[in-house]
């Protein structure tokens, strides 16, 4: 997905369960991105924490081939700290029709 790709390089993307948890707290991302082949724990943590928020998220991609487009290794999840590109990456996704979106 070139969106996030881009994003990456804007310096919009934080990646890693740490830095998106982070990120989350401070309430200053605008959609969640996680791999599909994540283990069942983190898309727990991350669907509760994303409802709790209420923060976009999405199930897309495997680990390698996001990582790869973000410029990084092993990365799990990932999250956008912009509001133009997550808007345009759920719309291509799926329509915009996120969980936890209202």
């Amino acid at each position: 997905m070139v969106y996030y790709g881009l994003a990456a390089k804007a310096g919009k993307v934080v990646s890693g369960a740490d830095a998106v948890e982070e990120l989350i707290i401070k309430k200053k991302n605008y959609l969640i991105i996680i791999a599909q082949d994540s283990s069942s724990n983190t898309k727990e943590k991350f669907e509760k924490m994303a409802k709790e928020y209420k923060i976009p998220i999405l199930i897309f991609g495997d680990i390698e081939h996001n990582s790869k487009i973000i410029g990084k290794k092993n990365k799990a999840i990932i999250a956008l700290k912009d509001k133009n590109f997550s808007e345009e990456i759920c719309r291509i996704i799926n329509g915009g029709d996120t969980i936890g979106q209202n």
